[in-house]
């Protein structure tokens, strides 16, 4: 895994692979119930408009953040982000589903005095290698270790 300890330790196209999750048909609708209680994320009904139970674009984008917290931001040293300047969901996420994600380290600029702003790409992709989301997420690191 990459270490980076500041702005300067950033190298723009480096590439981390991150973990992978599975999701269940009971973990949709859980998350679901709680925060997206659309049918199409709480019913099997093959007849809605996916053809079947899919999870929340929310769901698919938590999970994701939680495979870069261990996979990367654990031992990355950033400190906050800004906010994501891009989020697509291109296929949805079906029960069964065994996502992984990539991080690629993009576009760096100075931020402020003690800061450097670093744009990071994450893809994830379903077991089909299908991308079932991008974002591109704006993140701070500190410009000295």
């Amino acid at each position: 895994m990459f270490v980076h300890d500041s702005y300067g330790a950033v190298t723009t196209g480096e590439r981390v692979q991150l973990w992978s999750y599975e999701l269940t048909g009971e973990g949709i609708r859980s998350f679901a119930e709680r925060y997206d209680p659309q049918g199409f994320h709480l019913s099997d009904n093959p007849d809605g408009p996916f053809g079947g139970l899919v999870a929340s674009g929310w769901q698919t984008a938590a999970v994701t953040m939680r495979l870069l917290v261990e996979g990367y931001l654990q031992e990355a040293h950033t400190v906050g982000s800004l906010g994501l300047d891009g989020l697509r969901w291109p296929e949805p996420v079906r029960p069964g589903d065994r996502l992984s994600a990539t991080l690629t380290l993009g576009e760096k600029e100075p931020f402020d005095e003690g800061r450097g702003l670093v744009h990071q790409e994450i893809e994830t992709h379903n077991q089909d290698d299908e991308q079932v989301l991008w974002v591109d997420a704006l993140t701070l690191y500190p410009r000295e270790p």
